[in-house]
């Protein structure tokens, strides 16, 4: 089960940009733009989560995170872009539970969230996101959307996905690329340049959320 996640933010298109990253994580996010509107909402029904910035109009972040304290203990994640250390200090000793300062990256901000969510308990952890390799038709999709590879990147990334947490030699992923095609010219040092494009796209399918990890030394492993 999705968990939801309340991003108090009153820049709109920053606000949008994490909403979408949330989205793709597989949150469901809601976005105030004023701190006394989205203290209400907890009120009412406290979210899986809260993103607080700190510079809001009305009533600011600090205040509202004073206010949750007094009655939740769901967790927040302050931003701003205020960066001095008092401003740090007094964001956690009024309850939050981390801090990132603007500008920041939405994958770093996925990440943290997923962190909090899992010490939180296994029930306020997103659903993984579903991949899907269809051998006959050579096509692979993302939330039942196909992703657009060349027959190289389609051979690698199947068999990274057929045996998740398995780590691939660049021998190993070369024979793959090959399969189906054995005339295809792949060079083993390519391999790196292909699971780079191989990020940009799942990047692009899944913000947030890191699938090829590079095993020094070995090779490359995929875990979702």
């Amino acid at each position: 089960m999705s968990a939801d996640i309340f991003i108090v933010e009153d820049e709109p298109e920053l606000a949008a940009l994490v909403a979408d990253y949330a989205l793709a994580a597989g949150y469901r996010p809601t976005v105030f733009g004023d701190g006394a509107l989205a203290l209400e909402a907890i009120r009412r029904q406290p979210p899986a989560l809260v993103v607080l910035d700190l510079m809001l109009p009305g009533l600011d972040g600090l205040s509202v995170c004073r206010e949750v304290r007094a009655f939740s203990s769901v967790p927040v994640v302050m931003v701003t872009a205020r960066v001095e250390e008092i401003d740090r200090l007094l964001g956690l000793e009024l309850g939050a539970d981390d801090y990132l300062c603007k500008p920041f990256s939405p994958r770093e901000l996925m990440a943290r969230i997923k962190a909090i969510l899992r010490r939180a308990g296994p029930a306020s952890v997103p659903a993984v996101p579903a991949i899907a390799v269809d051998t006959a038709a050579r096509r692979i999709r993302i939330h039942g959307r196909p992703l657009e590879l060349t027959p190289t990147e389609y051979g690698i990334l199947a068999a990274l996905a057929r045996r998740p947490g398995q780590v691939f030699s660049r021998a190993q992923l070369l024979d793959a690329a090959r399969e189906g095609n054995a005339s295809l010219e792949v060079a083993d040092r390519a391999i790196d340049s292909h699971v780079k494009n191989l990020r940009r796209k799942l990047d692009a399918a899944l913000p947030g959320v890191e699938a090829i990890h590079a095993i020094y030394g070995l090779g490359y492993r995929f875990d979702l």
